[in-house]
């Protein structure tokens, strides 16, 4: 099957009607506000969708995350009281993807250079998206 990390419809209502703009909010206020909606697929399957996911701060943690050592990942989020919304764990046949939400739904499992590409789209689209807001590039780290 194919990982694809995926997104649409990508604003910030919320930073507006707070009376606060995209190139002069406060950085924890862009990471909650900046959403859209986020779909987990697993070649057809839907493994994970939500909508106003605040895919800024999970593409900010998931550049962290690539950057540090290569244990599981649990997005740990301002918005959502539960860590784990969205969840990548390693096994010996490779990566997969799921949520706490979900708790037995899971991607197929990939293997390294393969997530790492999926994020990597991920991230270079957000972060494009993010900007064209008016936001300051360096929200989200390039990869």
């Amino acid at each position: 099957m194919t990982l694809q990390l995926a997104y649409e419809n990508l604003g910030a209502p919320d930073l507006y009607r707070r009376g606060l703009r995209p190139g002069t909010a406060p950085l924890e206020v862009l990471l909650v506000d900046i959403e859209a909606d986020l779909v987990i697929r697993d070649g057809d399957q839907v493994v994970m969708a939500e909508k106003l996911f605040p895919v800024a701060e999970l593409a900010r943690a998931l550049v962290g995350w690539l950057d540090g050592d290569r244990n599981d990942f649990e997005f740990d989020s301002m918005s959502y009281a539960e860590s784990g919304e969205v969840r990548i764990a390693g096994s010996a046949e490779g990566w997969r993807v799921g949520s706490v939400s979900a708790p037995g739904l899971w991607t197929s499992p990939v293997d390294w250079d393969v997530l790492v590409t999926e994020i990597a789209q991920f991230v270079k689209a957000v972060r494009k998206d993010v900007v064209a807001l008016g936001v300051e590039p360096g929200l989200i780290p390039v990869l």
